[in-house]
């Protein structure tokens, strides 16, 4: 009965993110309102960063741009500095507040959760998560990830001609383990695509994404007052079961939104793009597939040398502060490029090369500072399974359409490719 449930919702997952695709139409007034120094964080060259990103940061870790409607901002593209950014949270704020005023929307649309939230609210919140994140209880969940695995696998053999990367493998798998994670029934996941996707779509107007958002705390208040009634066994019922009252049902559901914003689309993006990588990489494709060892310093590279999530969340100055000889008033917007910041010379040399033995430590995919992403390792748990189960059962596996005709995203947060499709023997 799950099997059959499952492929349904699989099904609907692949229909809709194509819809999602198709409904995208470049030139919209959003687009249109948003200056050069700002679009160039948002776009890039097949995997890599656009050489205007590659200049700004040769030529500044720190510069100033001047947004819509009056707002200044400062793009970071730095290491060090977007480090010490993202690490100073007495300087900076990410409270929601701030970015409503500025975005000409209303507080109330704000989604809760860690990332729009500032200490105390942050604390309390992460401290309450964080328990569930940890390596002890997140291995409860290394069975079904291996099972839902298998299970898009063994679909994709199934199948004849060119199978697509995107729907069949690389969008079911963090969709299912999240469900997996918060225990939500299966009935009720067939959503959780939509819900994610729109959240990072600047084509469908200025205040899509914050619709998205009003949209996605209405289902997961309604799968919060579920396991307020009967909790289960995921994260969502031991949160209920261990805390009661003392967290309330909009702060769940914004906690269950953050886990969804957090972990679906990154995760999918970076499965798809870093199996372009293997793709690409025969060498490094054969060791992953034959050397257990080699799976996690692949990931690790995977993740510093695609980083899917290429700016942070805004920040806000709370004072004045000066980093790389740039004083940063008091109010201003500041934008962390984390796909620049990540192939910095000062960091790693020679970043723009992929190389699974580089070793070097620290990479900012998962952010930084009380803001980092809570759930780094169940993404990394998802990535490490995925990666050598694909090589082993299809070590044959090639492209079906020639490398230039691929299609990527043109502007996005989360940046990824429309569709992988391959022959897998």
């Amino acid at each position: 009965m799950r099997t059959t449930i499952r492929s349904r919702i699989t099904a609907r997952l692949g229909r809709t993110y194509l819809s999602r695709i198709q409904q995208r139409g470049i030139g919209s007034s959003t687009v249109k309102l948003l200056p050069a120094d700002l679009l160039m964080l948002l776009r890039r060259d097949g995997l890599d960063p656009v050489d205007r990103l590659d200049r700004t940061q040769a030529k500044a870790p720190v510069s100033k741009v001047r947004l819509p409607f009056g707002v200044n901002a400062w793009v970071v593209t730095g290491y060090e500095e977007a480090k010490a950014v993202l690490g100073a949270a007495e300087a900076f704020s990410t409270d929601f507040a701030h970015l409503a005023a500025k975005a000409g929307i209303t507080a109330e649309q704000s989604p809760g959760g860690l990332g729009f939230s500032d200490p105390p609210a942050h604390t309390r919140l992460r401290r309450i998560l964080t328990p569930e994140f940890t390596m002890r209880r997140l291995r409860r969940l290394v069975p079904r990830i291996e099972d839902i695995v298998e299970e898009r696998l063994d679909a994709m053999e199934g199948q004849e001609g060119p199978v697509d990367l995107v729907r069949e493998f690389a969008l079911p798998i963090p969709s299912l383990t999240i469900c997996e994670l918060l225990g939500v029934p299966y009935e009720d996941r067939h959503g959780f695509q939509q819900l994610a996707m729109d959240r990072f779509d600047l084509f469908a107007g200025t205040n899509a994404p914050f619709g998205a958002m009003s949209e996605s705390l209405t289902y997961f208040r309604d799968i919060v007052r579920k396991q307020r009634a009967e909790p289960g066994d995921g994260l969502l019922g031991m949160i209920v079961r261990e805390h009661g009252d003392d967290v309330d049902d909009e702060e769940l559901a914004g906690l269950a939104d953050g886990v969804l914003t957090g972990g679906f689309e990154t995760t999918a993006s970076t499965l798809a793009l870093g199996s372009l990588v293997l793709l690409r990489n025969p060498d490094v494709f054969e060791s992953v597939r034959t050397d257990d060892a080699m799976a996690a310093p692949f990931v690790d590279e995977v993740l510093r040398y695609l980083t899917a999530v290429q700016l942070a969340f805004p920040r806000f100055a709370r004072e004045d502060f000066e980093i790389a000889g740039q004083v940063i008033p008091r109010g201003d917007m500041v934008l962390c490029s984390l796909s620049s910041a990540n192939r910095d010379p000062a960091y790693t040399a020679d970043g723009g090369h992929f190389d699974p033995h580089r070793g070097a430590p620290g990479h900012l995919a998962f952010g930084y500072g009380i803001h980092r992403c809570i759930g780094a390792e169940l993404a990394r748990m998802e990535l490490r399974t995925a990666y050598p189960a694909l090589t082993r059962r299809f070590p044959a596996m090639r492209l079906a359409t020639p490398p230039q005709d691929l299609a990527f995203r043109k502007l996005s947060i989360v940046y990824g490719i429309e569709s992988l499709p391959v022959h897998l023997r």
